[in-house]
């Protein structure tokens, strides 16, 4: 398969789940996967508007303004979703601006760069108690725990929480070591 827009397959994925608007869409990913997937309404409407035209999905209901149409997958659109999902993952090379920005710190004060590790630490902080609590509900909620998708969801969470403690780690010992110097 080609290399193609990965908004397309996470708003697929959505509308598989149920239809929505282009609103709904983002609030889905901003509440539930945005620990490993980002999207923004920039990406959203012109995907929506593609995949529309390749008839992958289609209005559904009645819409009123132009952002807040509903729209459902096709079954063309649930073949070409259930095609990439059996996909091997492409490897996306990491991109941190952190690091790039730290990869140079000699040229900036020290006391700047133990700034920008102690706001990582404290966005971590923050993401790690959001995942926590979203774990703790997700997993004493009788009906995610009998939902098929439950052991992918959780997966998909504990890696967030795993990362986020690592990343306080590694904060931790970056601010000792820069304060050494």
């Amino acid at each position: 398969m080609a290399t193609k827009n990965k908004t397309r397959y996470a708003i697929l994925g959505v509308l598989n789940l149920k239809p929505c608007s282009g609103y709904d869409i983002k609030k889905f990913c901003d509440k539930t996967i945005s620990h490993f997937w980002n999207e923004n309404f920039g990406h959203i409407y012109p995907v929506l508007k593609q995949l529309l035209e390749e008839e992958l999905i289609a209005p559904h209901g009645q819409g009123i303004e132009e952002r807040r149409k509903t729209y459902s997958i096709t079954e063309k659109g649930k073949q070409e979703f259930a095609q990439w999902l059996l996909q091997p993952p492409e490897l996306q090379p990491p991109r941190s601006e952190l690091l790039l920005k730290l990869s140079f710190g000699n040229h900036m004060p020290k006391e700047h760069a133990l700034l920008i590790v102690e706001e990582v630490r404290l966005r971590n902080t923050n993401n790690l108690t959001q995942y926590q609590v979203m774990e703790q509900a997700y997993c004493s909620d009788v009906n995610a725990k009998a939902d098929p998708a439950f052991p992918y969801w959780l997966s998909s969470l504990r890696l967030g929480i795993i990362n986020a403690e690592a990343t306080l780690r590694w904060c931790e010992e970056t601010l000792i070591l820069l304060k050494g110097i």
